[in-house]
């Protein structure tokens, strides 16, 4: 498999090639950064032109993850540079209509604040009221995809229950738990033990359509929340690693859903089921550690080499394109870094892969 530290090392790579290829000063303006969607820069990359709101949250995470395996000072100045960023490009405030990419980033912003101590309490409560006002009973309860939408799905439930669940207060928790019950109720595959997409609703709250996909983000962020609200719910997070090792991974490594939004889609994943393996108090927490680093080897394995470093494929357990069009996505080069950086965090904590 690996050998202590170099998956540290690894991670250190994905995260300087990724700061290389994309990051870029937001229209000139001091103590700002964002993460250019795409590369090679043209010049709608270089003014930011495209925006990518929630991949610039997941950008912020990485470089809070890279902190906490090596820290430095420097990656404090980053984190502060990019939260002004996303707030100046954002233009009208700190939220947008989606309201899954506003419980990304206000889990970055409670992270920024918990880890380097760069706190936007203001930003926090003004996405916390935004999320709160999302949950209506059309459905029977949960939050909307966007505002003014017929649409209610686990992208936005799974990340806005892990938000509310490390606000901590106890209205909010009962807003976590509620959360997760309704897609408990909803949008779970009795087949398979995972997570549905979402479901539309007509003008008079019954369940008109469930899509019935079965994405790697969906179940990352629905065993996000059951790790961090434990108790009874340590058994749906076991059972949705069951789900995963059965269903949405070959030979251990995740499959890939392309470029676009699903490049983000495997790393959030990761990035959970490596939460699950520290915390879970199930067997199957080591099985969760063995996806991540099988899906973190081929990730490597199957990088190509560009200019600044490695390039990461949306499928991992095929070689990247150097060509290719999805290489070009910045989710899938974070998506990457993301794995990376869960396997690094399982290596500190002497995490090995089972034998089973």
């Amino acid at each position: 498999m690996t050998t202590t530290k170099i998956l540290a090392a690894r991670a250190g790579v994905a995260e300087r090639a990724v700061e290389s290829r994309h990051l870029r000063r937001v229209w000139g303006v001091p103590g700002t950064v964002l993460g250019a969607v795409s590369w090679p820069l043209d010049w709608s990359g270089r003014a930011h032109v495209r925006f990518g709101y929630w991949w610039q949250a997941h950008l912020l995470d990485c470089v809070l993850d890279a902190q906490l395996r090596s820290p430095r000072q420097t990656r404090v100045a980053l984190v502060r540079r990019l939260v002004r960023g996303i707030r100046v490009r954002n233009l009208t405030g700190w939220t947008n209509d989606y309201y899954d990419d506003v419980a990304w980033l206000g889990l970055a912003l409670l992270r920024a604040e918990r880890e380097v101590g760069i706190a936007r309490p203001k930003a926090v409560a003004t996405i916390a009221d935004r999320l709160r006002s999302g949950w209506t009973d059309h459905a029977g309860g949960g939050i909307w995809w966007k505002r003014d939408d017929d649409f209610k799905n686990v992208p936005a439930n799974g990340p806005a229950a892990i938000f509310f669940a490390r606000l901590g207060a106890r209205a909010d928790l009962v807003r976590a738990r509620s959360t997760v019950d309704w897609i408990e109720d909803n949008l779970v595959d009795p087949g398979t033990g995972l997570a549905w997409d979402g479901l539309h609703v007509h003008p008079d709250g019954t369940i008109r359509e469930i899509e019935k996909n079965l994405y790697t983000y969906c179940q990352g962020v629905l065993l996000g929340a059951c790790v961090e609200l434990g108790g009874r719910y340590q058994d749906v997070a076991a059972r949705i690693i069951d789900g995963v090792d059965r269903h949405l991974a070959v030979g251990g490594v995740l499959r890939g859903h392309g470029g676009g939004d699903g490049g983000l889609f495997g790393g959030i994943l990761t990035r959970y089921l490596a939460q699950a393996a520290l915390r879970l108090d199930r067997p199957q927490a080591a099985r969760a550690a063995d996806i991540v680093l099988a899906s973190a080897d081929a990730v490597w394995a199957n990088r190509t080499a560009v200019v600044s470093g490695p390039l990461f494929g949306p499928d991992w357990s095929r070689p990247a394109d150097r060509d290719g069009e999805p290489e070009r996505d910045l989710s899938v080069q974070l998506g990457g870094w993301m794995a990376l950086e869960a396997a690094a965090l399982l290596e500190r904590h002497d995490v090995v892969p089972s034998r089973r």
